[in-house]
C-alpha cells in the first residue's frame, strides 16, 4: 500500500479557507514564480478552480513536482468537490479521486473520469489505496481529512504554510478531538511566500 498523506495549503494560524470557503491569498504562491510544476507547464486547475497555469519558485517546484507525480489517488470531501466541480474531472495530481459523500455522483457528470463516491472515511481510504496501488494517497485536509487522521489512517501530514493570518474560518485539522503526535518535520523547504513542511504521524 502507498503512503497516505494529508495535505493542504494553510495559513499560519491553521486555516484552509474562511467561513465562506474563500481561500483568499493562500494559493497566490502557485502563480508567483517562473517554474512550472509540471514538466510541460500545462497544468490548468488549482484547488480553487481558477483555471490558471501553475508557476512557482524553483524551490517549490522541486518539492511539489515529485510529490504530485507520486500521487495515485486523492480523497476529498463533498464540500470541496462541489466548490470546484471536481476539477471538471481532471484532478491536479493522480488519476483517481474518491469523494466522501452520502450523495451519489451527480447524474451525467464526466462519466469518463475515475471518480468514486463512498459514504465513510474508512471506505474512502480502502478504495483509494486499491486504486493507487503502491502510489501515494493524498487526503485533502479539513473535516474529512481530520476524520481520517483520527481513525489512524494517515501516515504523514504535509502543510504548505502561507504567511497570512485568517483569524477564523475552516481549520486544517477540522474539528478533530484530542492530541495526535507527529514526528519532527522531515521536510522543511522555504519557497516564495510559502513554507513546505512534512511530518510523519507518530504511531
Amino acid at each position: 500500500m502507498g503512503t497516505v498523506i494529508m495535505h493542504n495549503v494553510v495559513s499560519v494560524d491553521g486555516f484552509i479557507a474562511d467561513e465562506n470557503d474563500d481561500i483568499g491569498p493562500l494559493h497566490e504562491w502557485y502563480f508567483s514564480g517562473d517554474t512550472p510544476i509540471t514538466e510541460g507547464g500545462d497544468q490548468q486547475y488549482d484547488h480553487s478552480g481558477t483555471g490558471s497555469a501553475f508557476k512557482v519558485s524553483k524551490a517549490s517546484a522541486e518539492y511539489v513536482r515529485p510529490m504530485w507525480e507520486a500521487i495515485g489517488a486523492t480523497v476529498m470531501g463533498r464540500n470541496l468537490f462541489d466548490l470546484v466541480n471536481g476539477w471538471e474531472g481532471h484532478p491536479p495530481a493522480g488519476e483517481h479521486v474518491v469523494v466522501v459523500s452520502h450523495r451519489p455522483k451527480p447524474e451525467g457528470w464526466h462519466p469518463e473520469a475515475s471518480y468514486h463516491f463512498v459514504d465513510s472515511v474508512t471506505a474512502a481510504i480502502d478504495r483509494a489505496q486499491k486504486l493507487a496501488r503502491e502510489r501515494t494517497v493524498a487526503v485533502n485536509a479539513g473535516e474529512v481529512g481530520s476524520q481520517i487522521l483520527a481513525a489512524g489512517l494517515v501516515d504523514e501530514v504535509a502543510m504548505d504554510v502561507v504567511p497570512v493570518v485568517f483569524g477564523s474560518g475552516k481549520r486544517y485539522f477540522g474539528s478533530i478531538d484530542g492530541q495526535h503526535l507527529l514526528e519532527d518535520p522531515h521536510v522543511v523547504i522555504h519557497g516564495n511566500r510559502v513554507l513546505h513542511l512534512r511530518f510523519k504521524v507518530r504511531r
